[in-house]
């Protein structure tokens, strides 16, 4: 059965250069993604030389400075780039907000040396980032990380283990989260962790029901050795950097989460204009016509949520609630839109042949990465409300 190509969608973009982006973005992705998604990820194939090409045209520089070879887009362009990756295959789209993400500690923390040396080959030279924060014994509790970082004069010797690592063991970098001080929040240092380091190993990639081309894992540090001049920021600053990347991150989550979102209701609106029951096509229905309804309007909320935590961003505003809540509604919206692109297929829904049921797989991620959206609601409440109250 045919299926009908992507809604339009109207973007929201400030200047002729971004609509010039996006169209190249759009013609990328029906040109390089779209036709090889489905059995790529079936076969659990990382797109490495897309990463590449990806690097090569400023496509994983968009946020940053022009001075050290990024884009300089605002992060309202950025994330909706992000979108365009993620309709299409979602290996794509959080592989780049990974790297952005990666990116940050540097970026914003760095020394103007650091900066000079590290950027230009991150921001453009074709190099891949990973983030490492997350620990087996520490995910959402992630200021009881446990790796350490023992400093001898201009030298540090990193041990430890990271757990679901994306990218581990085929990023070129790794920005690290580890303890170089007592217990807490206070005790944790960023590192810039090079991706070939000796004593640095990752494990086979978890085998995980959804984004099976994206590697995730963990990564064993044993001894490794990194000099003073990849510390970024100061001494026990980590926890603080690390909130603050999440921050932004949670931005490009809930901007993939729209992207799948649409891959979905894409596709079901193709099917019920195209499938045939009772001598009309199912489209006819009123029983699906409002569930497709609901589908679009829960994508357009989320979407407008998303920008406008972007906007305040990009205008230097405290946008860490806002983040939390896009993050939160956008990623919540995206499994119940493909649940229900799913339903729309019928039995076709629960087949590989259509993509309905891997954006379902892939949707249920979201709920789960930079903060589970549980944590996303202790997040929010603590805005709303303060910290919790110690009634011990």
């Amino acid at each position: 059965m045919a299926v009908r190509g992507p809604l339009p969608v109207e973007r929201e973009l400030p200047t002729e250069e971004s609509r010039d982006l996006l169209a190249l973005v759009r013609e990328l992705v029906r040109r390089e993604i779209a036709p090889v998604a489905a059995e790529e990820e079936e076969a659990g194939r990382f797109p490495r030389e897309l990463f590449t090409t990806l690097s090569q045209s400023g496509l994983l520089a968009l946020p940053y400075a022009a001075e050290y070879g990024g884009g300089e887009q605002p992060y309202t362009v950025y994330l909706q780039v992000l979108e365009e990756f993620a309709a299409a295959r979602l290996t794509v789209g959080l592989g780049t907000s990974v790297h952005t993400l990666a990116t940050h500690a540097v970026a914003g923390y760095g020394t103007e040396e650091q900066r000079k040396e590290f950027l230009p080959a991150i921001l453009g030279g074709g190099l891949l980032g990973a983030y490492c924060l997350s620990e087996p014994a520490s995910g959402s509790d992630a200021a009881a990380l446990t790796t350490r970082a023992v400093r001898d004069g201009d030298t540090w010797t990193l041990d430890g283990t990271k757990a679901w690592i994306t990218h581990a063991g085929v990023a070129d970098f790794y920005t690290v989260l580890a303890r170089s001080g007592g217990p807490g929040a206070g005790g944790i240092t960023a590192f810039l962790v090079p991706g070939d380091a000796p004593g640095l190993t990752a494990a086979p990639p978890e085998k995980k029901m959804g984004m099976k081309g994206s590697p995730t894992g963990l990564l064993h540090f044993d001894g490794v050795r990194i000099p003073d001049a990849r510390r970024i920021g100061e001494e026990g600053q980590g926890f603080a950097i690390a909130l603050d990347a999440l921050d932004s991150g949670r931005l490009g989550i809930a901007a993939c989460a729209i992207g799948v979102a649409q891959g979905a209701l894409d596709t079901a609106h193709g099917y019920a204009l195209e499938r045939q029951q009772f001598g009309r096509p199912v489209a006819d229905f009123q029983g699906l016509r409002f569930l497709l309804a609901d589908m679009a309007t829960q994508i357009a909320a989320g979407r407008a949520m998303y920008l406008a935590a972007a906007r305040r961003r990009d205008a230097g505003l405290p946008f860490a609630q806002d983040a939390a809540m896009a993050k939160l509604f956008c990623t919540d919206a995206a499994m119940r839109v493909t649940t229900d692109a799913v339903q729309v297929l019928g039995g076709y829904g629960y087949t590989a042949d259509f993509p309905a049921e891997r954006y379902m797989r892939e949707a249920k991620v979201l709920q789960i990465v930079e903060g589970t959206n549980q944590i996303q609601r202790v997040v929010v409440a603590r805005h709303l409300l303060g910290a919790e109250t110690d009634r011990g």
